[in-house]
């Protein structure tokens, strides 16, 4: 059990920040493609892949 532990904190732990990063950079931002709340709902709800997401395709480029 204490394996299993050890090798899940790092993923946590990279999950846990991406996600902040994520939401810090969608609240700052202007404009994103799409509405903001469909973009939180990603970032929150599709776990680790849903910041990797929003950071490819979510925000705009001007």
């Amino acid at each position: 059990m204490d394996l299993n532990v050890a090798l899940l904190a790092p993923i946590f732990i990279i999950q846990l920040i991406l996600m902040v990063v994520a939401l810090v950079d969608i609240s700052r931002i202007h404009a994103t493609k799409g509405p903001k709340w469909a973009w939180v709902l990603v970032i929150i709800f599709v776990n680790t892949i849903g910041p990797i997401i929003y950071f490819i395709f979510g925000r705009k480029n001007d």
